[in-house]
Formats: structure tokens, sequence, C-alpha cells
């Protein structure tokens, strides 16, 4: 019978984020990593390895595909009430302990991920773009997984969804390298980054780096993409008034037109221990990052229990530019131009140019797409 990592590593092309070295050695840069991969070995995300001096990277399947609401990614100033063909492979080069997409990111390992196998669904670019037309999607977005160790595979379908006019997105933990963000920069407009904590140590122990997030916002910014960031908030390991001013001072200091959303934890995966993140916390960092100089701040996935900071709000006169409900527009009155009705001011992001297009009510869930 064949393993998960037979089947994986037959789905697999040469990789171009590598450089090869001495003695059929390579160093991968798809991630923060940059693993040293001597021959017959595996990067730590382990879908990346050495064949004779070559790296294989994976190619030509998904194992998590779906129409999602883009606000469920969450962009909340892209395209608002689009609908974003969202596709996954396998594996990771964290090990959050709290990984609500475990079964996937934790392949190849942790044993219990192993039934992932059964979700592998060869596909090809092509294939993908038929996909997204046929659920009438605007952007295509990288995400489930760790995009950034699958880059090759989604700057092939990138590529096509280009020539059909569509948009591209990653959703990321941001442990990016100089050269990932340059490979994939030609065809995204859109980077989401994961915030996970302002304390190195906290990284450490999910098996990152800050530096490297932090890195990864301020390159993503100046090199033109529309950035939003996400701190997932968890009672007792990064829910300090102290830093979560950091990040919101962080964010604060490369664009106060990022959005920060805000986001609560619930018990998942390894991580049972916390309690599950009330409301009354995320409206506090919510109003840490808005006394931090953010514009645009949400407190995120607790519809109807956080006040005003589920909708988008004019920076200047504070008028209501678009009200949500979950990932359900319910009202939009942005101008055509991406100003607020009220004083002119023109809210940050990227907006469509045909406010009538705007799907509003929607049911804010996944489209099947097969």
């Amino acid at each position: 019978m064949s393993t998960m990592a037979d089947v994986l590593d037959n789905l697999t092309v040469e990789g171009t984020l590598y450089e090869r070295l001495a003695d059929d050695a390579v160093r991968c840069f798809a991630c923060g990593h940059r693993c040293l991969i001597h021959k017959g070995k595996r990067g730590i995300c382990q879908v990346r390895f050495n064949q004779g001096g070559e790296l294989r990277v994976p190619w030509g399947y998904v194992a998590a595909l779906q129409s999602d609401p883009i606000e469920k990614k969450p962009f909340f100033h892209v395209l608002p009430g689009s609908n974003a063909l969202t596709f996954g492979m396998l594996g990771c080069d964290f090990h959050c302990g709290y990984c609500q997409n475990w079964l996937t990111s934790q392949a190849l390992r942790d044993p219990a991920s192993n039934e992932a196998i059964n979700l592998v669904r060869k596909t090809t670019p092509q294939e993908m773009i038929k996909l997204a037309k046929r659920a009438n999607a605007s952007v295509l977005v990288s995400s489930y997984n760790e995009p950034l160790i699958t880059s090759e595979w989604a700057v092939d379908i990138f590529k096509q969804a280009k020539v059909a006019g569509l948009m591209c997105a990653f959703v990321s933990n941001g442990n990016a390298t100089v050269e990932a963000l340059k490979f994939l920069q030609p065809y995204l407009i859109a980077y989401k980054v994961d915030l996970k904590s302002m304390q190195d140590k906290n990284y450490r122990q999910l098996g990152g780096v800050l530096k490297n997030t932090m890195d990864t916002i301020q390159l993503a910014h100046d090199m033109g993409l529309w950035v939003e960031v996400v701190t997932l908030t968890i009672p007792g390991f990064n829910d300090s008034n102290e830093e979560l001013w950091d990040a919101a001072k962080f964010i604060s200091s490369v664009s106060p037109d990022i959005p920060w959303h805000l986001t609560a934890f619930h018990k998942d995966y390894k991580m049972t221990d916390p309690d599950n993140t009330p409301a009354q916390t995320l409206l506090r960092a919510a109003d840490i990052g808005r006394e931090a100089g953010l514009r645009y701040v949400y407190a995120g996935n607790l519809p109807g229990r956080v006040d005003e900071y589920e909708n988008t709000l004019c920076a200047t006169c504070n008028e209501m530019l678009i009200k949500r409900a979950g990932y359900v527009i319910l009202e939009y009155r942005l101008t055509a131009s991406g100003s607020c009705p009220r004083c002119g001011t023109r809210a940050a992001g990227i907006w469509p140019e045909d406010s009538s297009h705007v799907k509003l009510n929607g049911t804010g869930a996944p489209i099947p797409v097969y």
C-alpha cells in the first residue's frame, strides 16, 4: 500500500525557489527557514525534498477547495461581497498547537493527519480557472495550509488566472523570504498575514521567528501589495494590553491604512487549555488598535457581539461605509472611487468600479465547486 509520502512525492515538479549546493545539497528559499536539504532528505515542511540534488516541490493537486466569501479570508478591503475560489495543498512550515486546519497543515508531521491523503484531488491550473468561473469567483486565493511552501503551484495557477482577468491573493503565516515575495509579487494583488504574537518566544513555540513575519508585512507593503493583518487573540498567550499595543504600533508604523483583524480563539487541535476568547477581549484589543493610530480595525468571528467593529467606517468623519454581519455585506455606501459619500475621503483598499456589482445580503457561506 502506498504511503502518504509516496503519493505526495509523485505529485511534484522541480522547484524554482532554491539553489544547488555542493555534494548534491540544496538551499530552499520558499520560507524563512531557508532549509539546507541534503540528498534524500526533506525540509522542515516535509513536502519539499531533495531528490538527487534537485528540489522537488508540490504540484498538480488540491487537498482543500471551495468558493468562500472573500470576507472569510479575511479581506475586508478587497472587492467586498465577491467570491474567492480558495485552494490549499498539504503541509506547513509551522506547527501551531491551535491550528484549525491541522488535518491538512500537519500532513507528514503528525500521524493523526494521515487521513488527509483522502482529500487529495489531482487537477491542473487550467481546470482551476474553469472552476473559478463556474463559481463566479473574482479572486483566486492560496490558503488553508501554508501557501509559501507551495508557491510554484500557486504561481502556475495565478499565471492562468491573470490571463482570465481574475485577481489573486495569499493567506499566509508571513514566514516569507525576499526571494519568495519577488517570485509571487507579479501575480498577487493582496497578501494576508497572521501576526501571531509580538514575543519571539511565542513564535519559537509555534515553529517560527517573529522578525520574519514583521519583515514580510513591511516588504509586502513596500512591494505594493494590499496587506491585511490578522491576530488570533488567545487568552494568556498574546492578549495582554502591552502585547496588543506593540502589535498595533508596529502595523501602524508600516501603514495606518493596513486593516487589523482581531479574531477569537476557540479550543482546537492540541491547544485546549486556554478559555475561548470572549467578545470583551476583542473589543479591548480593537480599542487599542484605534488608539495606536490604525484607521481600520475589526473584531471578527463573533458576529453580533462586537459592536461597530464588524463595519468599515470613514477614517475622517466616522460615517458608515460598509455594514457587515459576519461575512455578509448588508450595506455598501462607498462611491465609485472608493470614497466616503459624506466627506469625500478615500478609503484605502481595492474596491469595485461599479458599486452595483457588490453582492448584498448573501449567505456568507462557502459554495461547493464540485
